[in-house]
């Protein structure tokens, strides 16, 4: 079926953390109208997002509509034996769905949609969105440059542009810049699918939690650039989307590694070996390689190593120097290899089970023949998975209630060929009420480091004659955001996605294709990048 004229068929919005609790106090305080209008005249509901519901898993599952098993991407990292890489466009093994309209003749132009660096080819343009380095190559080679002369420059990130770190007028230009860039490029490709993210609406929460002032700010860029957009390119139909909600943190964070270090599992080391801590300064000097952290010893960090046999670790020296407000000054000016040698880490190689990444939600076994110092015999694996899944479903918070929901074996959650990435166990916060953290501080439960994270029901909104309007979307997910574009455009849906169609559109017919050859996966190894994810709380 080929696209017929030059109007765009849908258009969907990218609200990152986007959910209800958060919109309904915009739209009755008049913030929003936009995006108001669009719920009011179209069929809404939540839409549940996966486990674990971060960005750059979630994503890529609903570009997809194909569960992490299948598409690969578990969390912000991947890792390979010990050594970690910020996950990028070639983790994904699945195919995206405007590669899909491309094959059916339908051309797409695709903003700041995360995980999407580098850019496959497909009909239509697209720029990067998180998880990408600033100045990203874009599809079709040089366009980023053009965007950047007629919107006068374009940024992935607020910081990379002349503003003050995570200030409102650096979350308003970069979200400003967005729009603009999306409708220069329907204007020079006029597409049949338009794809619009934007990030800002998660980051502010990340960044400034609970600042009525920023977030409000943060949307009304939005609905400025949503409003610009309907105008200018006057989509026949638009689906409003989130990767997952957010919202309060009240309960305590649990230190998994500790409870792991109780029962003997994780082994822990100083010196600036095993976990990272991932505090930031001059220069990152995590990047793969032998070579990768040599440094000489000077007498600062002989002092802080002499200080965290002490028992003075720098989680505890940058506690303090928060409260006398010095944390910022003070922290930016002490270089990553001292902060990490005062820090108490996991020695993953001489560990039996550990979490590797908190925002992947799950506990890794060290398995023989698997990773390469496995302390865990393969005929043991079971039996070691089975009790840990017991003891941590016995875990109660200080106050007697369950740390968590959900304590399960990774094949509850993710079915596919990939799923020998994921991580051994899914651990699954109580209402995401709690949170589980990576890191070493001797206490198993503290108050949460990040008041608000992220929660599992986002929300989507469907408005245009080619939905049914006025109605409730019930029982949705981001795996069915994906059949539900291909159903729009008369696309056969891929028989190996996880989801259908929303109620509000007629569904395509499923079919199978032929499975999908993406390129080999590479190195995403930039420090800029990995700081922003570290600012944001995620690493």
């Amino acid at each position: 079926m080929e696209g017929s004229d030059d109007e765009m068929r849908l258009l969907v919005v990218g609200l990152d953390a986007g959910c209800r609790p958060v919109l309904e106090p915009l739209f009755e305080a008049g913030e929003t109208p936009t995006l108001r209008r669009l719920f009011d005249v179209g069929s809404t509901g939540p839409l549940e997002s996966q486990i674990p519901p971060w960005t750059a898993s979630a994503w890529p599952s609903l570009y997809t509509g194909k569960n992490p098993g299948k598409h690969g991407v578990f969390d912000f990292l991947s890792f390979d034996g010990y050594d970690w890489d910020v996950v990028n466009a070639t983790h994904v093994r699945e195919r995206a769905v405007w590669e899909l309209l491309s094959d059916h003749g339908f051309s797409s132009v695709v903003v700041n949609v995360p995980v999407t660096h580098p850019a496959r080819e497909f009909d239509g343009a697209l720029i990067p969105g998180m998880t990408a380095p600033e100045d990203p190559p874009c599809h079709p080679e040089g366009i980023l440059e053009d965007v950047e002369v007629a919107c006068g420059g374009y940024r992935v990130y607020p910081q990379s542009g002349p503003e003050p770190h995570a200030s409102i007028e650096g979350y308003e230009r970069t979200i400003e810049l967005r729009g603009e860039a999306f409708r220069y490029l329907c204007r020079r490709f006029a597409p049949d699918f338009g794809f619009l993210q934007f990030q800002q609406t998660d980051s502010v929460f990340h960044e400034r939690p609970g600042d009525k002032k920023a977030i409000e700010a943060v949307y009304r860029a939005v609905d400025r650039q949503l409003a610009a957009t309907l105008r200018e390119v006057d989509p026949e139909n638009v689906l409003v989307v989130s990767d997952h909600g957010i919202g309060r943190v009240r309960g305590p964070e649990f230190r998994v590694n500790e409870f792991l270090r109780a029962r003997g599992d994780v082994a822990a080391r100083s010196g600036g070996e095993g976990m990272p801590t991932w505090s930031r300064a001059w220069e990152n000097d995590l990047l793969e390689g032998e070579d990768a952290g040599d440094h000489e010893t000077g007498a600062l960090e002989r002092a802080m190593n002499v200080a965290a046999r002490f028992g003075i670790t720098t989680q505890r020296v940058a506690g303090a120097l928060d409260t006398v407000g010095l944390a910022e000054p003070i922290g930016r000016r002490v270089p990553n290899d001292w902060i990490r040698a005062a820090s108490e880490q996991v020695d993953f190689p001489e560990s039996r089970a550990y979490v590797r990444s908190k925002s992947e939600l799950g506990v890794r076994i060290n398995l023989e023949g698997r990773e390469p110092s496995g302390q865990v015999p393969e005929s043991e694996y079971e039996s070691v998975r089975a009790d840990l899944i017991d003891a941590l479903s016995d875990v109660r918070t200080p106050d007697g209630e369950p740390m968590f929901d959900a304590v399960e074996p990774r094949e509850t959650y993710f079915e596919g060929p990939e799923i020998g990435k994921a991580p051994d166990i899914l651990t699954v916060p109580r209402a995401f009420d709690t949170a589980i953290v990576a890191g070493l501080d001797g206490e198993q439960f503290a108050d949460p480091v990040e008041p608000w994270n992220h929660k599992r029901t986002g929300v989507v909104a469907a408005a245009g004659p080619a939905f049914e309007e006025g109605v409730s979307i019930e029982g949705a997910t981001i795996f069915d955001v994906a059949p539900t574009i291909c159903s729009l455009f008369g696309v056969p849906v891929d028989a190996e996605m996880d989801g259908g169609a929303l109620s509000v559109v007629e569904p395509s017919e499923r079919a199978e294709y032929p499975d999908y050859e993406p390129e080999p996966i590479t190195a995403t190894d930039d420090a800029g990048v990995e700081d922003r994810l570290s600012d944001l709380g995620y690493l």
